[in-house]
């Protein structure tokens, strides 16, 4: 998972401006990372042009994704990330970024701002702090301990079965399960065989 570029836009009728933008091109070759940090800076620029005031919205580029947040105040964002990268997290990365550059930076300064006349310093520190989506957003975090519970619990219960142990036969000799929880999971297990038939 990986994230490329994080660029902050103006969107007034008919162009668009790059106010601010922060690069990671360090996985690109040397001599191909000019070229690909202005391909990024073209597609942001494009993508912004092309999608309506109030916008969200990911497009998809050979295993890139382009996620764009456009404000109707015409203030925009993009994020170039690899497929892999949750779109969650780039929208959040966006709404936040969008916000603090809007309390920082004068919207008179919008329309007319460079990347070399605009004063906001942060993008950098938001790319690189964001590279790992898991320790970027709490949500992301929370589910992947959750999926790395389950991922253990399974195998667990797998580990049981590898040693010629059946669950059937666990819990027909179980004392604690009462005939209720037995006859419960009996029904369970005929009705989850039966979908996996069909």
């Amino acid at each position: 998972m990986r994230l490329y570029s994080l660029s902050v836009l103006y969107k007034s009728d008919p162009k668009v401006h790059l106010l601010k933008a922060a690069y990671d091109v360090s996985s690109f070759g040397f001599f191909q990372r000019s070229s690909v940090q202005e391909f990024m800076t073209f597609t942001s620029q494009l993508i912004v042009e092309r999608s309506d005031l109030g916008t969200r919205a990911s497009v998809k580029e050979q295993e890139y994704l382009c996620h764009v947040y456009v404000r109707s105040d015409g203030l925009a964002g993009v994020v170039v990330a690899d497929s892999e990268y949750p779109p969650r997290v780039c929208f959040t990365l966006l709404d936040k970024v969008l916000d603090e550059f809007s309390r920082q930076v004068s919207r008179i300064d919008w329309p007319s701002g460079s990347p070399t006349t605009i004063n906001y310093t942060a993008l950098d520190g938001y790319l690189s702090r964001y590279q790992n989506p898991r320790e970027a957003d709490a949500m992301t975090k929370v589910q992947a301990e959750l999926d790395e519970t389950k991922i253990i619990l399974h195998n667990t219960m797998e580990s049981l079965l590898d040693r010629g142990e059946k669950l059937d036969d666990l819990v027909s000799k179980s004392e604690v399960l009462g005939a209720q929880s037995k006859a419960f999971y009996k029904t369970a297990r005929k009705q989850n065989s039966c979908c996996k038939i069909m």
